[in-house]
């Protein structure tokens, strides 16, 4: 039970410790379903989207994490 605790605290501060990594990244896959089903997107274009938001989401991160 200890280790299962550990796990799911482990889970849970991934999103916690980053709050503004973790809602940039939900916003990306978001757009990413917007262009789906909304605008009928291609499944390249959502993909493209897809990695190339997450990408620069993360550098964004790094670069911010790097200044402070």
């Amino acid at each position: 039970m200890t280790l299962l605790r550990l796990i799911l605290r482990e889970l849970v501060g991934l999103f916690v410790d980053d709050e503004k990594l973790a809602l940039s990244i939900l916003a990306v896959v978001g757009a990413c379903w917007l262009l789906v089903h909304a605008i009928h997107g291609s499944a390249f274009s959502t993909g493209l989207l897809l990695v190339l938001g997450c990408v620069g989401v993360l550098i964004a991160s790094v670069l911010q994490g790097a200044r402070r």
